[in-house]
């Protein structure tokens, strides 16, 4: 299994106890036997907490499910995002299973913080999304993508949206979920790659003074 902190691949090595701590296995609590299944992740040393209900009165039990960390299963933003960025999208990831319409408004102003760094600093999201796609500085894929954000967004019907986002309004189905993916992918055009980019010719200019020649151009 991946870690739900870290996401590193480690060997899944839990202990159970019921939900108050004590040695029986099983607890009751309503109509169901609980208990608990926690480990400590031996990369991160963060603690990872699962909950299971079985029922006590021949219903439907409940199905194994992470309480600690709280996540959707998405990787941190890499550490090439500015900090402020990196904050603004870890908490839209953490909201998305209780607040879709809550997530897309965190993406919205992820997005348009990562338009406004790279020097698309309309004052509405969408002029801004515009000017980013008219620019033809993204690879087609990518750009097809944001200019989808727009459509699910469907900023027509709800114009707020079209703002400097932060509103908590509807949300189409999926659309919160595909709004984090269209960041990620902008988190690797805008942030990864060029310091990868960037990295590279630093040890390419290395090598040429070393041998004495003049650094690239």
């Amino acid at each position: 299994m991946k870690c739900p902190h870290c996401a590193v691949e480690i060997h899944a090595g839990f202990e159970q106890s019921r939900i108050n701590g004590a040695n029986n296995y099983w607890n009751v609590v309503g109509q169901h036997l609980w208990h608990t299944s926690f480990m400590t992740c031996p990369s991160c040393k963060l603690a990872i907490i699962y909950v299971t209900g079985r029922n006590n009165s021949g219903g439907s039990d409940v199905d194994e499910f992470l309480i600690y960390p709280k996540t959707t299963g998405r990787l941190r933003a890499p550490a090439e995002v500015p900090a402020h960025i990196a904050e603004d999208y870890h908490e839209a990831c953490a909201v998305l299973g209780d607040s879709p319409k809550a997530s897309a408004a965190l993406s919205r102003r992820v997005l348009q913080s990562v338009l406004r760094e790279n020097g698309f600093a309309q004052k509405d999201l969408a002029p801004a999304i515009q000017a980013l796609l008219d620019s033809k500085t993204l690879p087609s894929a990518l750009a097809d993508n944001v200019d989808a954000i727009r459509n699910i967004g469907n900023f027509a019907a709800h114009p707020m949206k079209d703002t400097s986002s932060g509103q908590i309004l509807p949300v189409e189905p999926h659309e919160a979920e595909w709004n984090l993916d269209v960041l990620e992918e902008l988190f690797d055009f805008f942030y990864v790659q060029p310091e990868k980019a960037r990295q590279r010719r630093a040890a390419l200019d290395a090598k040429l003074a070393a041998a004495g020649k003049p650094p690239m151009k």
